[in-house]
Parts: structure tokens; sequence; C-alpha cells
């Protein structure tokens, strides 16, 4: 498959709140779920910079979160 700066993307985040950018037209992986924002690799690149902001997958959060409680 061929990149493009013209193609369409989408951003994908999986149950551990991790992101993806996805190309448009292609069927969502198992696992992950559309989140609502396509554009260019760019705009999708920066909305992920923007709303991604904890990299730890979320199972790692909670668990951290617990220990921190006790």
């Amino acid at each position: 498959m061929t990149m493009d700066e013209n193609d369409r993307y989408e951003v994908l985040r999986n149950d551990e709140e991790q992101y993806s950018l996805w190309p448009v037209g292609i069927d969502v992986p198992a696992g992950w779920a559309r989140v609502g924002k396509e554009g260019t690799r760019d705009e999708c690149s920066a909305y992920v910079d923007e709303v991604w902001t904890d990299m730890r997958p979320k199972t790692l959060r909670d668990q951290m979160e617990a220990a921190d409680q006790r």
C-alpha cells in the first residue's frame, strides 16, 4: 500500500486507551474502535498528540492508582 499526502486516516483507540492512525476504508481490526476523528495523517497525528497525554496502558495506570491508595 502506497502512502500519499492526500490519503485519509481515522483515529482508533483500543481498550487500553492507546491510539493508532488507520487508513479510511480499511476494516477496523478487532480490539480497536473509531473515535470520530478523520483527516490527513498530519491532522490525525496532531489530534492524537493532543488527547493521548499519558502513554501508559490503562491497566497499568489503574494498577498504579490502586497502589497509591493503599
